[in-house]
């Protein structure tokens, strides 16, 4: 059995500002502070805090959407999360993340990954910037 995980957050960015921090590979690393492989390119690998997030790219809209496949382990499951990136009025974004395809034993985990150690440096990192 598997879930799912939805989030919405709003944040003090440019719609680009919000792309560029979660798919240019440098950026990346100033927020999670770790390395990051990341690719615009369909079909790209990535790899982020050092391999703990790893997978491919699959579709990538430029500061609208990105689609990424995530692998888990040695367990050979694979998991889908979107990324949808959406201007909210005078330098605002809303980022809806679904993440699907969740192993039952991973989801609590995950759940605080999300929120923990990508959401919300993401924002910190985004809106400290500005």
């Amino acid at each position: 059995m598997s879930k799912e995980l939805k989030f919405r957050i709003k944040i003090n960015a440019l719609p680009e500002d919000v792309y560029a921090a979660l798919t240019n590979p440098f950026a990346i690393e100033l927020w999670s502070g770790y390395p990051a492989t990341m690719s615009t390119e369909p079909g790209s690998l990535f790899e982020l805090w050092e391999g703990d997030i790893a997978g491919h790219n699959i579709e990538f809209e430029e500061n609208r959407l990105i689609v990424q496949e995530w692998y888990f382990g040695d367990e050979n499951i694979n998991s889908i999360v979107t990324f949808r990136i959406f201007p909210r009025g005078n330098r605002q974004t809303q980022l809806d993340i679904v993440h699907t395809d969740i192993p039952d034993d991973a989801f609590d985990d995950m759940k605080e990954g999300w929120e923990t150690g990508y959401l919300q440096p993401l924002k910190t990192f985004l809106e400290e910037g500005e």
